[in-house]
Order: C-alpha cells, then structure tokens, then sequence
C-alpha cells in the first residue's frame, strides 16, 4: 500500500538551495578586483605637456605637482602659492620617503616657475624628482 502521509510529507520537506557559498565567493571576488586595481592619479588641472623626443614612462608618483598656462601651481587639486610647495612635497615624502615627485607644467608656462617648485622639492628632500613630457616619437 502506499503511505498517504509519507508522500505528502516528502513533497512539504522539497530541495533547498544554500547560498551562502555563493554570497562568499562574491565577495571574494570582489576583494581580489579591489585589492588588484591601480588607481590613476590625476594633477586636477588640464595641462598641455610640452614634446620630447626622450620621453620615457613614469612608473607612479607619489606627488603630482602642475603648474597651469597661467603660471598657477596645484597640487592635489588645491591651488598653492609657490613657497607652499616645500611643505607639501616634506608631508608626501614623510609618508613614503622611497616616493617619487613628477612636475606636469603647460607648454605655455615659464621656466621660473618650473625652477621655483623643483627647488622647493629639492630642498624638502624628493631624491627622484621628474619633469612630465609628452612623448615626440609620434
């Protein structure tokens, strides 16, 4: 015979589905692509970089430093006046002493200013020091 009570119970308890493996490997993945992604960092301004034929790539920076067309220095998207350059270079290089420091003056900027903000990363002691191009190689 067949037992009434028996199939109706079978048919109550069905199959169940355990997510939570699936919820883990998620957020697993999603850890492994935010640990593994590189953020590019960005002066704030919009530069136009001179040309050079020796142009090579930077690995990373640091400190990004840009002095505008119109003679303006910006670090980290805040103006700053010329003499504010030393202090901000000294707190970046306190927070990675091995860091590097890249300029990114306009085409259209003077030599001066250029001069002013490489001494002041000189004297806050940035040991690797670049000045941005845009490579001429075509």
């Amino acid at each position: 015979m067949i037992n009434i009570t028996a199939a109706r119970r079978a048919r109550r308890q069905g199959l169940e589905l355990n997510i939570a493996p699936l919820i883990d490997m998620v957020f697993i993945l999603l850890i492994f692509f935010l640990v593994t992604t590189s953020f590019v960092r960005e002066t704030g301004v919009e530069v136009e970089r001179p040309t050079a034929q020796s142009a090579g790539a930077q690995e990373s920076a640091t400190l990004l430093i840009a002095i505008t067309r119109d003679n303006g220095i910006v670090i980290e998207g805040r103006s700053v006046e010329a003499g504010a350059v030393r202090v901000h270079v000294e707190r970046a290089m306190a927070e990675n002493p091995e860091g590097s420091v890249v300029i990114v003056a306009d085409r259209g900027s003077s030599t001066g200013t250029a001069v002013q903000v490489l001494d002041g990363c000189k004297q806050a002691g940035a040991e690797n020091v670049a000045l941005a191009a845009a490579n001429g190689n075509g």
